[in-house]
């Protein structure tokens, strides 16, 4: 979907995905393809998605400019039609300044277009080939932060109360603070052996995965030095053995598939109290 003029150029936000230049969507691929400049952050984002790029295309890194420092290649696009690719690292829906360039690039008229991205806490659920959510465990998954960084956290989004759920969650740039994160997920109902997935720049060739509960998780951080690029996943879902989905039983029915009577009257059974 694009926003702004029909005329002029455009900005294609593009989600890179947690590294591996084959976990790029091949919409994205496309776009980078057929981009007059290539904007990429060579600190979140792993060189080899360049590769995409076709010859002589203007290539900037912006990992040293702030967005000030990217806007005049939006203007440039605008007053020369050209087809700007803005590469994000993971899905440029979360954490990835997103919104505020959207806004300004509508400001100026420019259109706009955002393909998503394969996420980390997706990748990592694949390395370690775990369900997130595993059938009468986890039924939701949580995406937040711990708070206290350099963007504030709105009222009521504590990792202390999201814990209250059990259910699994995914915590983003905490890693550097992992001891007041191990507390505060034990502070809001985790039990000490919750199991946990500590994954560092998953899908890049210095990828490291440690498994650890979460009684161990800041000593495992810390003993391991990792403090960027880090995800944590914690809930009883990375250890539960998959119970039986029931769209999967022979027992349930939709508009594709009948049931088996047999296996319906099993199926009832097992939902009484």
């Amino acid at each position: 979907m694009t926003g702004g003029d029909a005329t002029g150029g455009k900005v294609v936000f593009i989600g890179a995905g947690p590294g591996a230049a084959d976990l790029l969507t091949l919409r994205a691929a496309r776009a980078i393809g057929a981009a007059d400049v290539v904007i990429w952050a060579s600190s979140l984002v792993h060189p080899d998605v360049l590769e995409h790029a076709r010859e002589g295309v203007e290539i900037v890194d912006s990992a040293a400019l702030p967005m000030e420092g990217v806007l005049p290649y939006y203007e440039r696009a605008l007053r020369e039609g050209l087809t700007v690719a803005r590469i994000h690292s993971g899905d440029p829906a979360l954490w990835g300044a997103l919104q505020e360039q959207l806004d300004r690039c509508r400001e100026m008229g420019l259109r706009t277009e955002v393909v998503p991205g394969v996420s980390s806490f997706s990748a990592v659920a694949a390395a370690v080939q775990r369900e997130l959510t595993v059938p009468e465990v986890a039924q939701s998954v949580i995406l937040t932060r711990l708070g206290g960084g350099r963007t504030p956290m709105p009222p009521g989004e504590e990792v202390r109360r999201f814990a209250e759920h059990g259910t699994t969650m995914a915590l983003f740039l905490s890693a550097a603070r992992s001891r007041r994160l191990q507390q505060e997920l034990l502070e809001g109902g985790y039990p000490p052996d919750t199991p946990c997935v500590v994954a560092y720049r998953c899908t890049w060739p210095e990828e490291l995965i440690v498994r650890c509960t979460l009684g161990e998780l800041a000593d495992t951080v810390k003993a391991h030095r990792l403090w960027r690029h880090t995800l944590v996943l914690v809930g009883p879902a990375l250890a539960a053995g998959g119970t039986r989905s029931h769209l999967y039983h022979p027992g349930h029915f939709h508009g594709f598939r009948r049931a088996d009577p047999a296996a319906r009257a099993e199926l009832r059974e097992t939902r009484r109290p």
